[in-house]
């Protein structure tokens, strides 16, 4: 594999610049804690529910560690600026691996362009058979979609990773462009990249071979009548409580978890989850949904609900999280080791709480962190989630005849102030359109910022 330097490589990737700012995935800033309190008591290391891989044999843990929301550190002597802290990286794969999480989850998109490199390098500690690696053909950029690009990011993805084969390879975020099925053909069919990983696959280079899917069903819907001559290991699938049957409500664009679900059990096609958690918004859910999610089980954490959900399908191969902080890696530990299962009425509870979230008017943000950099300076995805925030705790104010305006106009703004600097607020977007392309919930978010901004301003306007 010819070598290139790490500048050669993000520029390759499309991850240079802001014309390509939507592939800088992982957290900049510190994260909050998971709402609620967690099972008590030491986690076993022992006890990891297991799922097979019907194609390989791989024994895989349940809980898998997605390393798009890798921990980060202030860099010395250069104010603003942050990098992935690699000593708490690999304490926390450390600690997972221990407790018998043995499927790791990258890709050259994710935080800046050096997961890979992170994730390389925590594993590469551990002896190669402890671990499973996945990681994605990430050639997002119309100038990567040539046979040339694309193969450079392929390869470069084994000498980040520091190994000599991939365990599960993904078509990465299929069905989440605006002319998906052209896009489908460009990135993958006509530069014969597809043809090239399944020749892979045949040499072992490649061990298991999928795709992630975002959105558009028709491209789903293709991609399994197509098995027959691709034979996928696996697919990658956004599945929640709320998901399940209101995807629709969360995102226009989405497809029902239960239906992408069911499509890949009728085929016999393992499913790994992503966002259980939806981006964290089912661990900070409003206040009246946790209190009925404490008098179910005062035991158990907020989150433990949406991971013993996505858990309790027998078709689930594993499940995905972007753990941040030991805790939250702690209290997923804790919902499979090992698992309990939901019961029937479980998750009729569970259908019943979605129904009330469906009603709440949120944007559907995944905090994927895909639309930044801005090249304006926005912070897009903490505009977007504290307005999430704000929904979900009551205070964003409607009129102002009402009794609660007054304190809640003041708990948005005091709080807006503090969550997002003055120069990252949504007042200065120009809508470029720039961060679009890269949303994979195909959310509007220039219009969306101007939404907020126009709100901020009458609230200002409205101090008496």
């Amino acid at each position: 594999m010819k070598d290139i330097t790490r500048r050669e490589f993000l520029k390759t990737l499309g991850v240079a610049g802001a014309a390509v700012a939507g592939l800088s995935s992982c957290l900049g800033k510190k994260e909050e804690k998971t709402t609620g309190t967690s099972v008590e008591g030491e986690i076993p290391t022992d006890k990891m529910t297991m799922r097979v891989c019907h194609s390989t044999g791989d024994k895989v843990s349940l809980l898998g560690y997605g390393m798009m929301r890798l921990p980060h550190r202030p860099v010395p002597d250069k104010e603003d600026e942050e990098e992935i802290d690699q000593e708490a990286v690999n304490e926390l794969v450390d600690y997972a691996i221990a407790h018998g999480v043995n499927y790791f989850d990258t890709s050259p998109a994710y935080c800046r362009g050096f997961s890979e490199r992170s994730t390389g390098i925590a594993l590469k500690r551990h002896p190669r058979e402890k671990y499973f690696v996945a990681t994605k053909l990430s050639n997002f950029d119309p100038s990567t979609w040539s046979r040339e690009g694309s193969m450079e990011i392929y390869r470069a993805s084994f000498r980040e990773l520091q190994v000599d084969y991939i365990d599960y390879m993904l078509l990465h975020a299929v069905g989440g462009g605006k002319d998906s099925m052209e896009e489908l053909h460009n990135r993958y069919i006509d530069n014969g990249m597809l043809d090239f990983l399944l020749e892979e696959r045949k040499a072992g280079r490649i061990r298991n071979l999928g795709f992630s899917y975002h959105g558009d069903i028709k491209i789903f819907d293709y991609l399994l009548a197509e098995n027959d001559k691709y034979h996928w290991d696996f697919v990658q699938i956004q599945m929640n409580y709320l998901d399940w049957k209101h995807a629709k409500a969360t995102n226009p664009f989405n497809t029902d978890a239960e239906y992408l679900y069911e499509e890949l059990k009728k085929r016999n096609i393992p499913a790994i989850i992503m966002e259980p958690l939806l981006g964290g918004r089912l661990a900070k859910v409003p206040d009246f949904i946790v209190a009925r999610l404490k008098q179910r089980d005062p035991e158990r954490s907020v989150a433990s609900w949406a991971f013993r959900f996505a858990g309790t399908y027998p078709n689930v191969l594993t499940v995905l999280s972007g753990m941040t902080l030991m805790e939250h890696l702690q209290d997923n530990l804790r919902s499979y080791c090992p698992l309990d299962p939901l019961s029937d009425d479980d998750i009729e509870f569970l259908q019943d709480v979605a129904n009330d979230m469906a009603g709440l008017n949120t944007i559907p943000c995944n905090d994927c962190q895909y639309c930044m950099p801005c090249p304006y300076g926005i912070d897009i995805p903490a505009i977007l989630t504290h307005y999430n925030k704000c929904v979900n705790e009551g205070n964003v104010p409607h009129e102002a005849q009402d009794d609660e305006y007054r304190r809640a106009r003041r708990a948005f703004l005091v709080s807006y102030d503090r969550a997002i600097p003055k120069l990252r607020q949504a007042s200065h977007c120009i809508g470029c359109g720039e961060c679009m392309s890269h949303c994979p919930q195909r959310i509007k978010i220039p219009d969306e910022l101007h939404r907020i901004d126009r709100m901020v301003e009458e609230l200002k306007q409205n101090i008496s």
